[in-house]
């Protein structure tokens, strides 16, 4: 029997968010070239799609969904445990959880057991030299025990159990810092790839109107984000600031440059971790950290690029309101509108002038 393919959420797509987005995360990982790119989100090909589940684990906001790795029902099945052992379906080795690949099992994951007491052995990367997904899969997995790394060393003050990586060959065990693949990392990192490259890339015609650019939609929060929101509490120890690292849905995003309050960035973000609150005096526009994860959408869609992504994630995950701002009281049509800078009329008014002007002309 075929396992169906991983379920597409476009909502939660970030290119179905921002048509311009230059995000290509699951492609990337896919490897069997079962993903295309458009402008409207992803589609995967069923035929070419072997269910290995690494777009799944790449993608941060949760818009592909594997059929056959249910990961929340894996980690109630291994609360309870001292010791669990993973192996990928394909090499057959002996396991109490059997997955499509290794490396679909994202640091958040392997952060989590570890954080609880878990300890977790992963079997069956002799296999990936003759497993078609193998290559890319091995580095996959090296992504995320270097993330796990990442969130273990941020807590210096936790005893976090080990986590194995199995050598059947040799009937040994090695701890996964000493895991290499054939190759350094699959995914670049989102800090220092060439970020103004892709924004550049992604960056729209003149001519095209944001309206058609931007989809606006419900809020997801990933299970894995909320996974690491756990991960992240420091349990009364002292937490260290998270490298931005590509194997994790985090993100803190700045507010450095001059801001026009067109509020893209807010209709593009999928996770609701960038808000607009106001009332009928103030517009204010924050940040919540602790929903953030890192997708980028935000950057590629501000135009004045007032935007830019911290290269550490730090602990506290308070809102940070970046930007307040008066409300003003259109002359017109006697609604309040926001502005940054002193006017008389609201933008809407103000283009039915101008275009009344266009055609009848100004007096």
């Amino acid at each position: 029997m075929t396992l169906a393919s991983p379920e597409i959420h476009a909502l939660r797509c970030v290119r179905y968010r921002y048509r311009y987005s230059a995000c290509r995360r699951c492609a990337d990982a896919c490897p069997f070239d079962a993903i295309a790119l458009t402008d409207a989100g992803v589609q995967v090909d069923p035929a070419r799609c072997r269910n290995c589940a690494l777009c799944t684990s790449a993608c941060r906001t949760g818009a592909l969904m594997p059929p056959n790795l249910a990961r929340i029902d894996i980690l109630k099945r291994c609360l309870g445990r001292a010791r669990v052992i993973f192996a990928c379906a394909p090499s057959g080795a002996a396991a109490d959880e059997h997955v499509p690949c290794l490396g679909a099992l994202d640091a958040a994951m392997l952060a989590y057991l570890g954080k609880r007491g878990i300890e977790v052995e992963l079997r069956g990367t002799v296999h990936c030299a003759e497993c078609p997904q193998g290559e890319v899969g091995a580095q996959a997995l090296a992504a995320h025990l270097e993330g796990r790394a990442a969130l273990q060393d941020a807590h210096p003050g936790e005893q976090w159990t080990a986590l194995l990586v199995g050598d059947e060959e040799k009937g040994v065990s090695r701890r996964h810092r000493d895991f290499q693949p054939g190759r350094r990392q699959l995914f670049r990192r989102l800090v220092g790839r060439g970020v103004d490259q892709a924004l550049e890339a992604a960056t729209p015609p003149q001519a095209s109107p944001e309206a058609q650019a931007i989809r606006a939609g419900a809020w997801h929060l990933p299970e894995m984000r909320e996974l690491l929101q756990i991960v992240c509490q420091d349990n009364g120890a002292t937490a260290r600031p998270v490298p931005a690292h590509s194997s994790l849905p985090l993100g803190h995003m700045r507010l450095e440059g001059a801001c026009t309050a067109c509020e893209a960035c807010f209709r593009v973000c999928p996770t609701g971790a960038i808000q607009i609150r106001e009332d009928d005096a103030t517009w204010q526009l924050a940040f919540s950290p602790d929903r953030c994860v890192g997708c980028g959408v935000c950057l590629e869609a501000c135009q004045p690029r007032a935007l830019a992504a911290a290269e550490r994630i730090p602990p506290d995950g308070g809102e940070v309101v970046w930007r307040r701002l008066a409300k003003q009281r259109c002359s017109r049509c006697d609604r309040y509108f926001v502005s940054t800078v002193p006017a008389s009329t609201c933008p809407v008014c103000a283009d039915d002038e101008d275009a009344f002007g266009a055609i009848f002309g100004r007096e």
